[in-house]
């Protein structure tokens, strides 16, 4: 019930949220693209090699993933709490991967030194972040929340 109350549930949100909602869009439909065509080896190097699936695979799926959601999110306003919740489920997702270059100590988009690969982990919280507030996710999931307890 809740998943329906979510698709249907329309958060307010400021126009700092929604101009920080259409920048993440535009953000995953480019790393989209680049999964697809310019970045491929450098987002290659962030498969972990214990998954059991072949890289490349990983690599264009993630990018076709991308390419959704940054268009959802960009052309679908009227389901943004329900797409900010699934984009920040793929941030977590994707957290391996990020995990794995910094164990494994791979090379790839600049970051060449454990510090820097480090750096970048604490990044990925904020984009789980990003996707919930700037969607209104966090205020709809309260929201329906407190209407089912005082039904």
């Amino acid at each position: 019930m809740m998943l329906k109350n979510l698709l249907e549930y329309k958060p307010q949100t400021t126009m700092i949220q929604s101009a920080l909602r259409l920048l993440l869009g535009a953000a995953l439909l480019f790393a989209g693209v680049g999964h697809l065509t310019f970045a491929r080896t450098e987002f290659l190097a962030q498969v972990p090699p214990w998954l059991p699936l072949d890289g490349d695979f990983v690599v264009v799926a993630s990018g076709v993933v991308e390419i959704v959601l940054g268009a959802a999110l960009v052309f679908l306003p009227g389901y943004r709490a329900f797409v900010g919740w699934i984009a920040a489920a793929f941030f977590v997702a994707i957290f391996p991967g990020n995990i794995s270059q910094y164990v494994n100590g791979i090379d790839a988009f600049g970051l060449e030194t454990d510090t820097a690969r480090a750096v970048r982990l604490l990044f990925q919280p904020g984009l789980v972040w990003w996707a919930l507030w700037s969607t209104g996710a966090w205020r709809a999931w309260r929201d329906l929340r407190d209407e089912a307890a005082h039904g």
